[in-house]
């Protein structure tokens, strides 16, 4: 026999607390700091050759696009 649940019998809900994040967030959010720095230290170790040559300079846009992505996801962050 099924019981039903009454409005007395249900959880109380939380006021206001945010949920927690997916276990893929943190991850994710490192990943990107770290590809941005890895990026930009190939870029400058290789003397401008690596890892897009024909880009140039836009190789630290890119690099710290990428790290500004994870940082901006730091905010997010529960």
């Amino acid at each position: 026999m099924a019981s039903k649940r009454t409005d007395d019998q249900r959880p109380a809900a939380t006021s206001g607390e945010p949920a927690p994040n997916p276990a893929w967030f943190k991850p994710i959010m490192i990943g990107l700091m770290l590809l941005g720095l890895a990026w930009v230290l190939v870029f400058y170790l290789s003397g401008s050759q690596f890892p897009i040559p024909n880009l140039g300079a836009w190789n630290l846009v890119i690099g710290f696009g990428i790290a500004f992505v994870g940082f901006l996801m730091t905010t997010r962050w529960r």
